[in-house]
């Protein structure tokens, strides 16, 4: 006990000392500022304190490579920048095809995870079926052990297909935040489970 006593005392003691020497982050940026060099006149460096904020940003180099199609497609933009109407309808249009093609994918999901789940039912009341009658499960082990062997072959393809359909369902969605399409699933899943 006091052994830990002294432990702790020498602790806080060594705490206190290196608190009052410490200098603060704030006090030693400014000492750094003060004592750092005037940089050359042949290199310019920028930080916050010398940025410019007001002029056009220069660029030196090639424009990127989406600028170089755009040259084409500025008459095209120019029209829809005129129409406002067109281009919502035609932004509405390119939701409502997402919206489509994420419903049916999600239909094909749940009648996927339906099936798997009927099959899954169907098998526990065979199962069960089965084992509660001994002399049934004597006479018919090999035409059990077929039919399970079936089964799992059956559950493991279902499985598969709805596993490989969620990860459709996930490369459709995030081709349609890359398009610019936001949808609100979390949002209208809850208010179908709570009616």
């Amino acid at each position: 006990m006091k052994h830990m006593k002294r432990v702790a005392i020498a602790t806080l003691l060594l705490l206190g000392i290196s608190g009052a020497a410490a200098q603060s982050l704030g006090d030693y940026a400014r000492s750094v500022r003060k004592n750092k060099p005037e940089p050359s006149s042949t290199s310019r460096h920028f930080d916050n304190d010398n940025l410019p904020t007001g002029g056009n940003l220069s660029v030196v180099g090639p424009p990127p490579a989406g600028d170089a199609g755009n040259a084409n497609s500025a008459p095209a933009a120019n029209a829809a920048a005129v129409d406002p109407a067109a281009a919502a309808a035609e932004r509405q249009k390119t939701e409502d095809e997402w919206k489509t093609k994420l419903d049916q994918q999600k239909e094909k999901i749940d009648s996927l995870n339906r099936e798997l789940d009927l099959e899954q039912r169907e098998y526990r009341l065979r199962a069960a079926a089965m084992y509660s009658d001994a002399g049934n499960r004597l006479r018919n082990v090999a035409q059990w052990d077929k039919d399970d062997a079936q089964y799992k072959s059956d559950v493991e393809g279902k499985q598969k297909a709805l596993d490989a359909a969620r990860q459709q369902l996930d490369e459709l969605q995030e081709q349609a935040r890359k398009a610019g399409i936001v949808e609100k699933e979390k949002d209208n899943d809850n208010d179908k489970d709570k009616k």
